[in-house]
């Protein structure tokens, strides 16, 4: 077989040490390798890249190992020819498992080009993703939270959730806060209610007759203080994630789409607004050349649908493992999308919930979007709208007919006539 790299390393990535094989291909001899062991230290890991460049390595491949792989990246980026591969598809053979044999292993397919590099988007783009998972991450707890503060509340037997459709709103709030700060009379709360809520007092003060003791009052206390926390937190990563957004577009590289110009394009697709096109972008960059094909970007985020197929029989199949915190925004956003009107999205979506349920629909129109948002950032230019009667207008004849059938199947007899065409204005 063929070497394609004459100097190359395979790194095999631990928490507390990486085990390294360089591997130096000598014309008409047999490769020379040198195996290492390194510790994950920072003074360990400048070792290491001071040892590759004294023999001279070009590229470096490594497992995506966890985190532990960050560090090492970061350090060779920009020096080395990186490869960040996934594990899968490494795997060696069974029963020669030790960390030597594996970084020999890893080398010797890097040495061949039989290695398949995994997306590792630019260093701007992985603080960003950082910032964004973090905010991800933060706002399950804040639900969590909101969760627990209606368990306490309902314990007490205070059903302001029967009454009110947001019990974290500017009047539920109000509200807690006085039960929090010792008033227990219904009337007193209920007047406590803003807007459209003070239609509802005499329900209200129904609902705030309730159980309250000192134990509800420490632990709303508690909770709300946690919720307060975190909302704050929240505050400080959206203001982080714009200032960097707004930092790297003072300092515009080439080729690549500036991060405010992205999130206004993706903003033009139903379902997608600010906050979600903020999520989005960190998670594949606004450099589509990265990919392909959109085919390659959808089967990278797990949003394609997944192959079994066997005696040329095609089998349901699950969407393939990706990148969860893309999958998990685009269905979201599928979500918004399928309830919009007057729209191609809204459209597929409530055709696939008809025929294959909500889940499946959504999975599929996520993996619209994806698309759709692929071709947007790669043509620059904004999405423009199919309409809600896309589908029809494909194979007006055939909806004809089964229109038709439908009517039939009532108990009608239908004749169809042909409209007559509006004559031009003389």
């Amino acid at each position: 077989m063929d070497l394609i790299f004459s100097s190359c390393s395979g790194i095999d990535v631990h928490k507390k040490s990486v085990m390294v094989c360089a591997l130096k291909a000598q014309k008409g001899r047999k490769a020379t390798k040198e195996v290492r062991l390194f510790g994950t230290m920072t003074r360990d890991l400048l070792a290491l890249a001071d040892w590759l460049r004294q023999l001279k390595v070009t590229h470096v491949a490594m497992e995506s190992t966890g985190v532990f792989w960050k560090p090492i990246y970061n350090l060779l980026e920009g020096e080395f020819e990186i490869l960040l591969v996934n594990a899968h598809h490494i795997k060696q053979v069974p029963g020669r498992k030790t960390d030597v044999k594996d970084c020999e292993w890893i080398a010797d397919l890097l040495q061949h080009g039989l290695l398949k590099a995994s997306f590792v988007p630019p260093k701007p783009v992985r603080e960003l993703r950082d910032l964004t998972r973090q905010r991800a991450e933060i706002t399950d707890d804040k639900t969590k939270i909101a969760n627990r503060i209606q368990k306490v509340l309902e314990d007490a037997n205070i059903k302001l959730s029967s009454v009110a459709s947001d019990v974290l709103g500017a009047s539920g709030r109000d509200m807690i806060q006085a039960i929090i700060a010792g008033e227990e009379d219904p009337a007193n709360l209920a007047e406590l209610a803003r807007r459209r809520l003070r239609g509802k007092i005499p329900e209200l003060k129904f609902a705030l007759q309730g159980t309250v003791n000192d134990h509800h009052r420490f632990m709303l206390n508690l909770l709300f203080k946690q919720l307060q926390s975190l909302e704050s937190i929240l505050d400080q990563l959206t203001c982080r994630i714009v200032e960097v957004m707004t930092r790297e577009d003072a300092q515009p590289s080439e080729g690549v789409l500036p991060f405010q110009e992205s999130v206004r394009l993706l903003e033009t697709i139903p379902g997608i607004r600010t906050l979600a096109a903020q999520t989005i972008l960190p998670e594949i960059g606004t450099d589509m050349s990265q990919f392909p094909t959109d085919g390659n970007l959808s089967s990278w985020a797990g949003i394609s649908s997944g192959n079994n197929e066997s005696a040329g029989k095609r089998r349901n199949a699950k969407t393939p493992k990706g990148n969860r915190w893309l999958r998990r925004i685009l269905v979201q956003v599928a979500l918004a999308a399928g309830r919009t009107k007057d729209t191609y999205l809204g459209s597929q979506y409530r055709r696939f919930a008809a025929r294959r349920g909500k889940n499946k629909a959504a999975v599929a129109v996520a993996h619209t979007i994806l698309v759709i948002i692929y071709h947007v950032l790669k043509t620059r230019k904004p999405y423009h709208e199919l309409g809600a009667d896309y589908f029809d207008r494909l194979d007006p004849e055939r909806l004809t007919r089964k229109l038709v059938k439908r009517l039939e199947s009532l108990g009608h007899k239908v004749t169809l006539e042909p409209a007559e065409k509006a004559m031009p204005a003389a």
